[in-house]
């Protein structure tokens, strides 16, 4: 009786090993799991940056929560803090990953041996891709806006990436003047803006056209002319009447 008793106890406590075998392959995983994040820092600030995008982009600045983009990355609350400072850190943290994802994607467009209106067709066509490939950029953007610029104010980030940007359309812009095809006068600012109408638009007000007029304008055809469309008019308005294409 007393050898019974005896191995229960030892089975219950791990006397063999086996329950202590358990600890320690626990023990191990969160020692594992805590080293990964250890290890690789940048790895887990860029996962906490996309979750937190597109929980920021899905419930806005106020409605997104700390707890629910912890539960979704391989971080905790705690180290979500550590990184970021608080919400607003994080959401100026994901604003900014959101531009420069663009101006990253308008970088690598190889530009330099077309004419400039090839060229400028060609970043027409960019943005207006990246924009409905990427629609929580343009959930941001609009959210940024509720608030004024309020948060982008806070970044310089921001703005140094944008320079690039319009520093691109100065140099396709300074291209087309002195071949003769572009009007003279045009300010790349104004020009830019009239680029990220056409193509934000499409993203951002895309439900509701459909809604109202009873046409998918997400469906690949309607895409497609709208993207025509935007090239055709930014095209409509750079070029010198002269210059453009008969019909």
């Amino acid at each position: 009786m007393y050898e019974l008793v005896s191995l229960v106890n030892r089975l219950k406590s791990g006397g063999w090993g086996m329950g202590s075998a358990v600890t320690r392959k626990r023990n191990k995983t969160r020692t594992g799991a805590a080293q990964t994040r250890t290890q690789d820092p940048e790895g887990t600030r860029r996962n906490i940056i996309e979750v937190a995008s597109e929980e920021f982009a899905l419930n806005g600045l106020s409605g997104a929560r700390i707890d629910e983009i912890a539960a979704r990355t391989r971080a905790s609350k705690r180290m979500i803090y550590y990184y970021f400072g608080d919400k607003e850190g994080l959401y100026v943290s994901a604003l900014e990953n959101a531009y420069r994802l663009v101006r990253e994607g308008e970088a690598k467009l190889d530009i330099q041996g077309l004419s400039p209106v090839d060229a400028l067709r060609k970043l027409v066509e960019f943005t207006f891709d990246h924009h409905h490939q990427h629609e929580d950029f343009i959930r941001m953007v609009m959210i940024e806006n509720i608030h004024h610029g309020k948060y982008l104010d806070r970044s310089k980030v921001i703005r140094n990436l944008n320079v690039t940007a319009i520093d691109k359309i100065k140099a396709i812009y300074a291209r087309g003047l002195a071949d003769g095809l572009f009007r003279a006068n045009l300010d790349p600012i104004e020009l830019h803006w009239q680029i990220s109408a056409l193509c934000f638009f499409n993203v951002s007000n895309r439900a509701t056209f459909s809604k109202i007029f009873g046409r998918d304008f997400g469906a690949p055809r309607a895409l497609a002319s709208l993207r025509r469309n935007a090239v055709d008019m930014v095209l409509r308005q750079v070029m010198r009447a002269d210059k453009l294409p008969k019909d």
